[in-house]
C-alpha cells in the first residue's frame, strides 16, 4: 500500500521532488479515501483540514455565483493536488470540490504539510512555484471569462483540450469530447443553448468538425486567432477565394 501512495505522490508536482526518504515519510502519513461520483470533498467555507491528491478518477472544484450558476475552475485527474491553497495560507477552503466519477485520493493532513515545510526548506521553494502556476492559471480564467465571448471561451477549451490529448497534428487536431454541451458551459461559464450556438458557428466558419462526440479542429492557427482575438482568418480566406 505504502508503494502505491509514493508512486501517487510522486507523480505530483509538488511531490514529485522529494527524495525516496520523503516521500516515504509523507506516504505513511497519508490516509487513502474513495469518494463515489457525485460525492462532496470539500465545501467552500470550510476551515482547512489538509490538501487531496488525486490517485485514479476526476475531481471537479468549482464555486456558484449569485444566481447559483456554477462555475468550474478546474477539473483534476490522477496526479492534481487539491486544496494547496488553503493549507498553505490557513484560510478555509476557497471553492467547492466534488467526485466527478468515482475517485481514489491520498488525503494528507495541514499540520503534516506545515511539519514537512519546517523539515525540507527545498519543498517550500517548490511549493512556492507551484503556488505561483495556481494563481498564473487563475488569472488566465479570469481573463477568458471577463474579456472574451462564449464562442472564443469555447475554441480555448477545445485548443486546451486537444493539447491535453497531445493530438495536435500538422495544420489540426482531432479530440474526443466525453463532455456534454451542458457540461462543457459548467466548465466556460456559460449555459448549454449558448455553446449549442457557438459550437454551430465554429462549424459553420470552417474552423471544426465534429461527429458525435469526434472533433477535429480543421484549421489550427485559425482557431488560435479567434480563440484570442475574435476574429476569424479561416473565414476571411473563403470569402476572398469566393468569386
Amino acid at each position: 500500500m505504502e508503494t502505491k501512495r509514493i508512486a501517487a505522490l510522486q507523480h505530483t508536482v509538488l511531490f514529485g521532488g522529494l527524495t525516496a526518504e520523503e516521500l516515504s515519510e509523507l506516504a505513511q502519513q497519508a490516509v487513502d479515501l474513495h469518494f463515489s461520483k457525485g460525492e462532496m470533498l470539500f465545501l467552500y467555507g470550510e476551515p482547512v483540514k489538509g490538501l487531496f491528491v488525486v490517485v485514479s478518477g476526476k475531481v471537479r472544484v468549482f464555486q456558484n455565483n449569485a444566481d447559483g450558476r456554477e462555475q468550474v475552475m478546474h477539473v483534476d485527474t490522477a496526479g492534481s493536488v487539491i486544496a494547496d491553497v488553503a493549507v498553505f495560507d490557513g484560510g478555509p477552503y476557497p471553492a467547492s470540490a466534488i467526485a466527478a466519477s468515482d475517485a481514489e485520493v491520498l488525503f494528507l493532513h495541514k499540520s503534516d504539510m506545515d511539519q514537512c515545510c519546517i523539515r525540507h526548506p527545498s519543498f517550500v521553494l517548490r511549493a512556492l512555484k507551484f503556488m505561483a502556476q495556481r494563481v498564473r492559471k487563475h488569472a488566465q480564467l479570469a481573463e477568458a471569462l471577463s474579456l472574451r465571448d462564449v464562442g472564443q471561451r469555447l475554441a480555448l477549451f477545445l485548443l486546451t483540450e486537444a493539447q491535453s490529448a497531445n493530438t495536435f497534428r500538422q495544420g489540426g487536431a482531432s479530440l474526443h469530447l466525453s463532455l456534454s454541451n451542458h457540461e462543457i458551459a459548467i466548465r466556460i461559464g456559460s449555459v448549454r443553448d449558448v455553446v449549442s450556438r457557438a459550437f454551430a458557428k465554429l462549424k459553420h466558419d470552417g474552423l471544426i468538425a465534429v461527429e458525435g462526440h469526434e472533433v477535429t479542429i480543421l484549421d489550427l492557427p485559425a482557431l488560435k486567432l479567434y480563440a484570442a482575438t475574435g476574429e476569424n482568418s479561416s473565414l476571411s480566406k473563403t470569402v476572398a477565394r469566393t468569386p
